[in-house]
């Protein structure tokens, strides 16, 4: 198959906002004695159509405390975290890679087009994407093709002509049903998903080889 396109997941896969986002949850259920397994944080990766954090919390705390207040710690902690890292290992190589190899550039994200502009910028990685499908753009985010396909749409590719880059198991769901190969690098929060359906796994997006897709 020849690939004309790479298409990278933003949250967990560019950045590992993931792990940020589960701690700062998890410390206040723990603040309330209670327990939220990363195996209950899993569901929630790559899609929005969730039941908010927040709600779940209410409904096993009961009205222990501000909500409001919980949402901007949760808020604020995440984002002090995202706002010192770096890049996950191996994404500046494939960008510069793909690059040099004249392939299509896109992301395709579950997250607002908001969110993906403000810290794609902030790593001076926006204007080195030809398209960006955020979750504003679709009726139905991940785990339903819907952003790859708009992605596809947006760089005027076949979907069966895009390699897309993932983390979760929702990502990779919804990269599948789009029709296009996937590559999975799972993070401390999706390590242990089932990945099964995936055309190949990596520890780290360092390990990734354009030859072994004939680029």
């Amino acid at each position: 198959m020849a690939f004309s396109s790479i298409i990278f997941d933003f949250d967990g896969t560019i950045l590992d906002t993931e792990w940020s986002e589960y701690t700062s949850i998890r410390n206040e259920y723990q603040r309330l004695g209670l327990q939220y397994p990363i195996e209950q944080h899993r569901l929630r990766v790559g899609r929005i159509d969730n039941r908010p954090w927040h709600e779940e919390l209410e409904t096993v705390a009961g009205q222990q405390d501000d909500i409001d207040s919980v949402i901007e710690r949760v808020r604020s902690t995440h984002l002090s975290q995202i706002a010192t890292a770096d890049l996950r290992a191996g994404v500046a190589e494939v960008i510069q890679g793909a690059e040099n190899r004249q392939l299509g550039l896109a992301v395709a994200s579950s997250s607002p087009h908001r969110w993906l502009e403000t810290h794609l910028t902030s790593h001076n990685l926006y204007h080195r994407f030809s398209a960006v499908a955020s979750s504003d753009l679709v009726e139905h985010a991940k785990p339903w093709p819907d952003v790859f396909l708009t992605a596809a749409e947006m760089l005027s590719v076949e979907p069966g002509s895009c390699l897309v880059i993932e983390d979760s198991q929702n990502g990779l769901t919804a990269a599948k049903q789009a029709g296009m190969t996937c590559v999975v690098v799972p993070n401390s929060a999706t390590e242990g998903s089932d990945f099964s359906a995936a055309d190949l796994v990596l520890d780290s997006l360092g390990d990734f080889s354009f030859g072994a897709f004939g680029l």
